[in-house]
Parts: structure tokens; sequence; C-alpha cells
């Protein structure tokens, strides 16, 4: 039973701060919530595991203040908003209300919530991702001032099969790390002034979770990305490297950035690798289409009129919505 008409949003409190110590019991709503979702698609018996701590840390540090979570009159968690923005691009996810709760309201109040914190964050760009099938979660943004957008493909390629020379930000001596960091955020800002991906580098590092692989020319940064290899499921061995950011100046340099992606996914004991296209950057899909990707996932973006996303001025910038 998933409607609760009796269940009074008086007897919840909230929006209150993501601890680290809420991990646990936010991987039981996680997981809950998300299971119901897939049972009322249709998927019976599919059952969604808990994510790595590690990665739910990663979360709600990157939020940086804007993970919040509410609570019934018991203390436990009834719903939680993890809130993002890197410079003035926003995004919500994961956010998830617990299956007793689900139709009381409490939807909306997270989003709502979300929404209002980006804004005071100055937040040009408000957006979050759900799955294109499923049409009652498109209804429910769409209420609260949401259009849809194009679909964001996932692709795997293959790890390397030999090994690379894979430039890597975490392979630099610490104190020529700041230096880079401050030149992938400058080609960062050429493409969509604004973004800043800084603090997602430096804790990717901090924790442990994956690396920055660099691409350079003739001495000039022209690219990066943001990786994470650490299993994103609690107890599951490495399977895929995912890249959670990409900059490059211009699309001619993806194929390249491509083979060192595929070197640091052999590097780091990963079969494949993974890269999230958003549906602007048709050029991308394509080259990586050609290299021999496969379509894994579809996700649907949705951004709330008024705060769209632009394209990067001359080149790429691929950056999920996801952790």
């Amino acid at each position: 039973m998933t409607t609760v008409p009796w269940r009074s949003l008086r007897n919840i409190s909230g929006p209150l701060p993501v601890r680290l110590t809420d991990i646990d019991p936010l991987n039981r709503v996680f997981s809950d919530a998300f299971t119901e979702r897939y049972r009322r698609d249709g998927m019976v018996g599919v059952r969604v595991p808990h994510l790595n701590p590690t990665v739910w840390r990663y979360a709600i540090e990157d939020a940086h203040g804007g993970a919040q979570l509410w609570r019934d009159e018991r203390d436990e968690i009834v719903a939680f908003n993890i809130v993002h923005h890197s410079g003035v691009e926003g995004w919500m996810g994961p956010l998830a209300v617990r299956p007793d709760w689900q139709g009381s309201g409490v939807g909306k109040v997270i989003v709502e919530a979300g929404v209002d914190w980006l804004r005071t964050q100055r937040a040009r760009v408000i957006g979050l991702e759900t799955m294109p099938r499923t049409m009652d979660n498109i209804g429910f943004y769409a209420r609260l001032g949401f259009v849809p957008g194009r679909l964001t493909m996932t692709l795997t390629l293959e790890a390397a099969t030999a090994d690379v020379a894979v430039p890597l930000l975490g392979a630099l001596p610490a104190r020529d790390r700041d230096a880079i960091v401050a030149q992938c955020l400058a080609l960062t800002r050429e493409q969509l002034p604004g973004y800043d991906f800084t603090r997602e580098l430096q804790l990717t590092l901090e924790l442990g979770l994956g690396d920055v692989v660099l691409r350079f020319e003739r001495g000039a940064l022209v690219g990066f990305a943001l990786f994470h290899a650490a299993p994103l499921v609690e107890g599951r061995s490495r399977e895929e490297l995912r890249v959670l950011k990409m900059v490059l100046a211009t699309p001619a340099h993806l194929p390249d950035m491509a083979i060192l992606l595929a070197g640091a996914a052999r590097q780091a004991g990963t079969r494949r690798v993974a890269i999230r296209v958003q549906g602007e950057y048709v050029e991308a899909f394509r080259e990586l289409m050609a290299l021999g990707a496969r379509v894994r996932w579809t996700d649907l973006r949705m951004v709330m009129i008024g705060h769209e996303e632009r394209r990067a001025a001359s080149g790429i910038v691929l950056s999920n919505w996801e952790i």
C-alpha cells in the first residue's frame, strides 16, 4: 500500500540537514522507494540495492549544505532531497519519499524546498533527471514547473586491452594539483560561464572514489574527465568506470579522450567506461557510437521553466545529474 490519506504533513519536520550518520537510514529509504517505483512500472521482483556508503558521503558533501531530509514523529526519515550546485548549475538527486508516505504531498514539499535552496544559491540552471518511461513522475514534475528536455544516453566503451599512458590529476605532486584544478575551472568557464566543478574534483580525490583524466595539447589543457571507479552498489566489485563530468575545448578532442578513459578503466580494474551524453551533444553521441560504444540506459532531463541549460560555447560539457 503506497497511498495513505490519513498521513498529515503537520506530523513531519524539515527540511533538516543530512548528516553522515544518516547514510544507513537514507540507504533504506532509497532502496524501498525505488524498488516500489520499479514495481509500479511492472518490474515486480526487482530489488534496488543499497548504494556504496562512500558514494553517499560524496553526494552529501558535494551538496555543500543542500542535502535535506524530513522526519516523522518517530524521528525516522520520511523523505530526502540531495540538492547540488556546481557554480550556477543546480540539480537535484537522488531524492525519494518513503513508500508509506507517497501520495501524502511530501514529494511536492521536498522538490519545492530544493528549488528554493537553489535559488538562494543563485543557480541559473535548475533541473533533475527521471526515468523516461515513468509517466506519473514526468507529470508530477511538470505540475511543479519542470519541462522535459532531451534524453541523456548512457554509453559504454570497453576498457583498453593494452596499457595506455593516462595523465591523471591524482598522479601529480600535491603542490601542482591546485594549478591544474584552476586550469580545469578556466576551461569550464570558457565553455559555460559560471559553471564550476572544482568541489567535485577535489572530493573525488579526497574520498578515493576515482580520478580526473587530463588531456593536453602542446602543453595546454584542452580537456578533462572526472570519473569514479569505486563500486556504486554496496558490496559489489568494480565493474565500470563512471564519467561524472567531461569538458572538452572542441568536439575534435573526444576520440583521444575516449582512448584515455578506456586506458583509465583498464588501470582501475574495471571492464568498461560509462559516459552519460546529454541529447544536445549529438556529435558526441555519434562519435562515441562510431568508436564502438553501446547504449545502456536512458534518462529524461527535466528543467525548471526559466532555468534551462545552455550548450557549451564551442566544445562539449557533459555534466552527470546522478551520483
